[in-house]
């Protein structure tokens, strides 16, 4: 049995980097316990706020978002914390050399019904400030708080995954994750297709008419509306996940946002050997113009990214 603990010290990373992995790691384990409990406890109403992005913040992301920064505070080597809960970066009193950033519990309109939400966060050198694309994150990585609690990382060349055992100790559930580079599973919000694009569409249409048309093999849809639940799937066993840019979305620049949702996912899906894309370039690409800024989000299995890119480069 390898612990997170025991894969860390087997990694070629600097120990300080590895330290503020083990600092998330931690604060998914006491994220969950709390998720645990919060039907019990009553706290999976609204907290009666907004969050920078207008939207009605629940009690459980005000209190996640308190257990990373006081899990971040912790620790002497992060002095940046940009999170999907707070209005501007925090400057922490420690003068560690990383940055993370982070949407502390991605899918919390889904709390209710008891559907998969998580953590995801990257982490990226906070010497070079807070605006930086996807392609300089030093790891990244979620929690994703289901049947069983599963914390999926990357420090770049490959990613693995952990699975929480009975002792609150991460374990060692998937070495070396891998994305089939085709696929006949597609994630999207279908109640969204008179908002779509051409590309959208069109892409769309080929899955749904199945053997019958250019692919000649039948597609499944999957949607969970929990990112982090439907990123895992993808993770797990391929498929592609939409969120594009639509016509209703299109002036804020997308739905996602790009620092703490499509980077480290982007990130992680192209460690275990798939791809993304806005519709235009890669999602590790984008050069940030804000810490909150939002961007269309394509990533998976790479053949299927491939086959939406092709529509985009129709026009």
């Amino acid at each position: 049995m390898i612990t997170l603990s025991d894969w860390l010290a087997a990694q070629n990373v600097d120990a300080r980097l590895a330290s503020v992995m083990t600092s998330m790691a931690n604060a998914s384990i006491e994220i969950a316990a709390v998720l645990r409990h919060a039907a019990i406890t009553g706290q999976t109403g609204l907290a009666g706020h907004t969050n920078v992005q207008g939207e009605d913040q629940k009690a459980l992301d005000v209190i996640s978002n308190d257990i990373v920064l006081n899990h971040i505070r912790q620790n002497p080597e992060i002095s940046i914390l940009i999170s999907e809960e707070l209005d501007e970066a925090v400057h922490i009193e420690n003068q560690g050399a990383y940055l993370v950033a982070t949407d502390p519990l991605d899918g919390s309109s889904n709390l209710d019904v008891n559907v998969t939400v998580g953590t995801i966060f990257s982490i990226l050198d906070a010497r070079k400030g807070l605006l930086q694309p996807g392609s300089a994150q030093l790891g990244a990585g979620y929690a994703a708080y289901g049947p069983a609690t599963s914390f999926v990382i990357t420090f770049g060349p490959t990613a693995a995954a952990f699975t929480l055992d009975d002792q609150a100790v991460f374990v060692l559930t998937t070495e070396r994750l891998n994305v089939p580079a085709a696929s006949a599973e597609y994630a999207i919000n279908t109640a969204r297709e008179r908002l779509w694009d051409d590309a959208t569409k069109g892409y769309v249409a080929e899955n749904v008419a199945g053997e019958t048309g250019v692919t000649g093999k039948r597609y499944n849809m999957r949607w969970i509306g929990s990112m982090v639940a439907d990123v895992h799937r993808i993770l797990m066993r391929g498929g592609i996940f939409m969120y594009p840019l639509d016509s209703e979305n299109a002036a804020k620049g997308g739905r996602l946002r790009l620092l703490y949702e499509g980077n480290p996912m982007a990130l992680l899906v192209a460690a275990a050997g798939g791809k993304s894309t806005t519709g235009q370039q890669s999602v590790l690409d984008v050069v940030p113009t804000d810490i909150h800024q939002r961007v269309p989000v394509v990533l998976g299995s790479a053949d299927e990214v491939a086959r939406v890119e092709v529509w985009y480069a129709k026009g």
